[in-house]
């Protein structure tokens, strides 16, 4: 079994980031498991190197390990390639001309999370209209969803399923600058690096079918998920490294690492009062029947 670190470094890990890499470690390390580090920093814009660099230092401190060296995305965009080429190949990808202004003023239906699902304007084009917009726009190129139901059993939530069409849409798979979307990267990445188990935040279990569909589609095998209850601010906010809740900067000049892991696993359930606690110390001490269910505020 091999788990992964799958941090974006763009900018100071926060609590949330620390409570998903301590519990997706426990879970590997705790089967005799391997685990990988992976470093999204597909975007330019947001991802530099120092924040790579402050990411595995943060690790270090903590008592996480990984096996081997780092993988960055922003170096696999020949992997990519290759996988957008087979979908393009299958005709399931279609270029996007709308602007970011034009999604959001299109009258679509929203996800429960309120995040709009695109109305496939651009779906309907003819060859002679995309060849003539493409003389002025750069195309983003988004996946033709199907009328299909994807469901699986997840570790902590249970049963999900989505159909993409109605609940999701039409994904973007290659943004307009070129840049890989984080969906497409993920699948290759986590099938190339030989990811067996992934646990993260709640806040992407609706990502998982898209993720399935695409493994169905380029072949690749079907990872087992664990998507974790999410931190919340005293505010009830989740967590978010703009607003700088309780990034790890600030929580260094309070804690010292065994204190922060013992925070963390208390509210794992993994101990049952303070105490200061490394992660190895932690390993046999781990199971998922033990972990709580819903999101709660870090106080």
């Amino acid at each position: 079994m091999t788990g992964r670190f799958a941090p974006s470094p763009s900018g100071r890990m926060h609590m949330g980031n620390l409570w998903s890499c301590l519990l997706a470690w426990l879970s590997a390390r705790s089967a005799g498991g391997g685990m990988v580090l992976r470093l999204e920093d597909l975007d330019p814009d947001r991802c530099r190197q120092e924040y790579c660099d402050q990411v595995m230092r943060d690790l270090e401190w903590l008592g996480l390990d990984w096996d081997g060296g780092p993988v960055y995305q922003s170096k696999r965009t020949e992997q990519y390639r290759q996988a957008f080429q087979s979908l393009e190949q299958q005709g399931v990808i279609y270029p996007c001309f709308c602007t970011r202004a034009e999604r959001l003023a299109a009258s679509a239906p929203h996800r429960s999370d309120g995040t709009a699902v695109y109305d496939g304007r651009c779906r309907h084009l003819t060859a002679a209209e995309r060849e003539e917009t493409m003389k002025t726009r750069r195309p983003a190129w988004r996946v033709r969803t199907p009328e299909q139901e994807i469901a699986f059993t997840d570790r902590l939530q249970g049963g999900y399923a989505e159909n993409l069409a109605r609940d999701c849409g039409d994904f973007i798979l290659r943004r307009s600058d070129g840049v890989y979307a984080y969906q497409l990267a993920v699948v290759v990445d986590d099938a190339d690096m030989g990811v067996t188990q992934v646990v993260r935040g709640s806040d992407l279990l609706s990502s998982t079918p898209r993720q399935l569909w695409l493994q169905e589609r380029l072949g690749l095998p079907h990872p087992t998920y664990g998507h974790l209850p999410l931190l919340l601010a005293p505010d009830g906010r989740r967590l978010a490294k703009r607003d700088r809740d309780l990034e790890l900067g600030w929580l260094q000049t309070r804690f010292t690492a065994p204190e922060l892991v013992g925070r963390l696993a208390l509210a794992a359930r993994l101990i049952d009062r303070p105490q200061a606690i490394t992660p190895r110390e932690l390993i046999p001490l781990f199971s998922w029947e033990r972990l709580p269910r819903g999101d709660f505020v870090w106080m």
